[in-house]
């Protein structure tokens, strides 16, 4: 064998290499271990409900089991910087709402991440619905009820226990003109008695872990933070209906890969998320919890987050919110 035909042999090995440094058999046979999936939420918690589904799923259709990161706090910085850094060779994703991905250009003074640059995005799968929540025994039955009982009241306390609660809530009080004093909950489970008991006035709740309450009893609806009804809360008025014209507060959940992971791998995960949601057990399952389904291809994701950004600034300024 002459140099020539040495130095050919070296360039057609090196094309299975891609430029990502990840061998293109590699991104072929994909996956072939476990992957690792982040959500910034504990277990137990709406968002974990919901992603547990779908990271089921994949593990059905992947062949290969999927191990749930639950990696809570920051408003999910610390799953989300877990993945921007991690080796982007498809086996660790992140599942985020756009809560987080939007708004944290506006939350934080320095973000530790941002959506656009640091992120490939696979696609959309769910749009939540938050619904303001009273104790079961209420004597209010409207929006109206509410409002006029906290503006005569010294002492009001709300719940919250992720980003979009506050924000959402924020938006509330400020369309209503009321004040009160936020009690911070590391779950929903975890804000559910004091819900109930009435130590607190109100709460906005994620729908996923509320609609299982309201159909108990446990929990009176007041009105649903999007901007149409939603199935999984028949019969209750939304926040525009209730005289909040303009309010509409929904956050939808995407899959990420860290920025560099091969085209062929998010293409195999996108279509997955879109034969996922094309079923039927999913539609129904994700109005159980009060959510619908949400079907972006990975381009169609891009360009909804960068419209939610941008629709996202003016609702914090007005919410009064000011980055930290």
């Amino acid at each position: 064998m002459d140099r020539r035909q040495v130095l050919g042999g070296l360039g057609a090995g090196a094309l299975t290499v891609s430029l990502t440094g990840v061998p293109a058999f590699a991104q072929a046979d994909w996956p072939a271990r476990a992957m690792h999936i982040f959500i910034g939420f504990p277990a137990g918690s709406g968002a974990d409900i919901l992603g547990r589904y779908f990271t089921n799923k994949i593990a059905e259709i992947s062949g290969k089991p999927v191990i749930v990161e639950n990696r809570p706090g920051a408003n999910s910085n610390i799953a989300a910087n877990l993945v921007k850094n991690s080796k982007p060779d498809g086996y660790n994703l992140l599942f985020i709402a756009s809560s987080n991905t939007a708004a944290n250009p506006y939350l934080f003074k320095q973000p530790s991440f941002d959506a656009t640059k640091d992120f490939v995005a696979a696609g959309t799968f769910a749009q939540i619905v938050f619904i303001l929540v009273v104790k079961p025994d209420s004597p209010f039955n409207t929006i109206e009820d509410l409002v006029k009982h906290l503006k005569t009241k010294q002492q009001i306390r709300y719940g919250t226990t992720n980003q979009t609660a506050i924000m959402s809530t924020e938006l509330f009080k400020t369309m209503t003109g009321t004040k009160g004093v936020n009690v911070g909950y590391r779950t929903a489970p975890d804000a559910l008695p004091d819900v109930t008991n009435g130590t607190l006035d109100y709460m906005i709740m994620d729908g996923t872990f509320a609609a299982g309450q309201v159909r108990a009893g446990r929990l009176k609806p007041l009105a649903v933070t999007t901007a149409q009804r939603s199935a999984s809360f028949p019969g209750v008025p939304t926040m525009a209906e209730s005289g909040l014209k303009g309010y509409d507060f929904a956050p939808w959940w995407g899959v990420y890969f860290p920025k560099g992971t091969p085209d062929v791998i998010v293409k195999k995960m996108e279509g997955w998320l879109q034969q996922i949601t094309k079923t039927e057990e999913t539609s129904k399952f994700l109005e159980s919890v009060g959510a619908i389904v949400n079907r972006d291809t990975a381009a169609e994701a891009d360009k909804r987050l960068l419209m939610e950004i941008e629709r996202m600034g003016p609702i914090i300024k007005a919410a009064g919110i000011e980055p930290q």
